[in-house]
């Protein structure tokens, strides 16, 4: 038996392992190929980026270029193309160390000014063709010391530093925005922030003694204030208690008087009550004495009286006499014929 023969089937599984390490490498280069191409490309200057909120704007031969690109990735020529990426989007710029003469000749210094602006992606070329990339230099930076310049040589310390400080800021919005919109339509100046300048020590403790006083002063104002707003309080109390008062007095008056007039028509009520009683217990009186007036006169007739007195002399028991029979007390009308 021949030892060096190889087993069956060995050749067939030599087969699958060799394709399988083939794949990998294809797989390998076409990875190598991917991660080299662009930093091949980049080291060459064929690919750049721009980054959000910006612009590409590209020379050739040092001539501006009038195409724009948006964010993202592009392709330039290398050496004969340079690109710079500019920001259209809102952005701050500070202004540091402004020194300005006031118009009495003090020397005061602006730590910082800021100044929010954006220039407008339609202006772009125009602008750095005019102005080149550093236009905020031309346009920011330079304009804010030469205005603050012009303002300060124009107001007295006073002015800048306490009277007219609050309006340094609107000011120089407007004063820059106004060349610009002349002469660099594209920047558009939203806002700028001035810090409170510097001023020789000298005058700064003069003005915090002067701050003092008027501080005095204010705190004096306002306790004077208290003061009489509490006596209004307490005036505005007094009146409200009295007029309470009086409305309560008058209310009470009113229930009084409610009452007294109750009470009077009461009694009125009562006194027509009794009089119509009265006055009926008196027509009733005269009625009954008008007819017993009446039916006396229809009875008490000659016959009926003569009668009447027939009757008491028959029924009186007594008889006086006097001295002479004639003196006998008689009605006459006994011995006298009808």
């Amino acid at each position: 038996m021949d030892r060096n023969r190889a087993p069956p089937g060995a050749g067939h599984a030599a087969q699958p392992q060799e394709a399988n390490l083939g794949q990998l490498f294809v797989v390998l280069i076409t990875i190598l190929s991917a991660l080299s191409i662009p930093a091949f490309s980049s080291f060459f200057g064929l690919l750049h980026q721009v980054p959000e909120g910006h612009v590409g704007v590209y020379w050739r031969g040092g001539a501006l270029l009038k195409g724009i690109t948006d964010p993202g990735f592009h392709m330039k020529i290398p050496v004969l193309t340079q690109h710079e990426p500019i920001q259209v989007t809102i952005q701050t710029d500070e202004v540091k160390d402004i020194p300005c003469g006031t118009k009495g000749g003090v020397m005061i210094y602006f730590d910082k000014i800021e100044v929010v602006n954006r220039l407008r992606k339609e202006y772009v070329y125009e602008t750095i063709l005019e102005y080149g990339v550093t236009y905020d230099k031309t346009w920011i930076y330079d304009k804010i010391h030469h205005e603050i310049n012009q303002f300060c040589s124009a107001h007295t310390l006073q002015d800048v530093y306490i009277d007219m400080f609050d309006q340094i800021d609107e000011k120089m919005k407007e004063a820059i925005q106004k060349d610009c919109t002349i002469y660099a339509p594209g920047i558009q100046i939203i806002s700028v922030r001035v810090t409170k300048p510097r001023i020789p020590a000298a005058i700064a403790r003069n003005y915090e003694q002067m701050e003092e006083e008027r501080t005095k002063f204010l705190i004096e104002i306002e306790k004077q204030r208290v003061a009489e707003k509490e006596a209004e309080t307490q005036t505005k109390k007094a009146v409200t208690e009295a007029e309470k008062d009086a409305h309560v007095s008058k209310i009470l008056m009113e229930q009084r008087v409610m009452e007294k007039e109750s009470i009077k028509l009461q009694q009125q009520i009562e006194d027509e009550m009794y009089l119509a009683r009265e006055k009926s217990i008196a027509d009733s009186n005269f009625y009954r004495t008008k007819k017993e007036a009446e039916a006396n006169a229809l009875m008490l007739t000659r016959e009926y009286l003569d009668l009447k007195f027939l009757e008491s002399i028959a029924n009186n028991t007594k008889m006086f006499f006097g001295d002479k029979v004639p003196n006998m007390v008689l009605d006459q009308r006994l011995f006298t014929t009808s």
